[in-house]
């Protein structure tokens, strides 16, 4: 049997990360060794670490530019329009502000200190 246990991103500064993910999100630390962060998230470890790191334990060579946005991270909050009011005032970019879907959820959008797109949204709810 095969489960996913974690995804881990390539960041360029993990004290940017951290007070990001755990000091506006909330996410509380699970583990950190160095410049490696693990965030509890629920069943799934969200997990970041400097490219430079990762070259140091593994023959391959990853790329110093990612290029197109390739991955989004979903966060589910009861309060959308707080949260990114909260991530907009300390100066992260935002790239949708709050907005209704048809299927009745709220969603948003922002871009963490590495521009990762993270999508800020409302439960969905089990009637829509």
């Amino acid at each position: 049997m095969v489960r996913y246990g974690y995804t881990i991103l390539y960041i360029t500064d993990p004290v940017k990360t951290r007070s990001f993910y755990h000091g506006l999100l909330g996410l509380p630390i699970k583990a950190e060794h160095g410049s490696y962060t693990e965030f509890e998230t629920g069943t799934t470890v969200l997990a970041f670490n400097t490219k430079e790191d990762v070259r140091s334990m593994i023959p391959y060579e990853l790329p110093d530019k990612t290029g197109q946005q390739s991955i989004e991270l979903g966060f589910v909050t009861d309060d959308v329009q707080q949260l990114y009011e909260t991530i907009r005032a300390a100066g992260h970019e935002t790239v949708l502000p709050p907005t209704e879907k048809p299927w009745g959820q709220i969603v948003a959008y922002v871009l963490d200190p590495d521009g990762h797109l993270i999508e800020l949204c409302s439960p969905v709810s089990s009637s829509n």
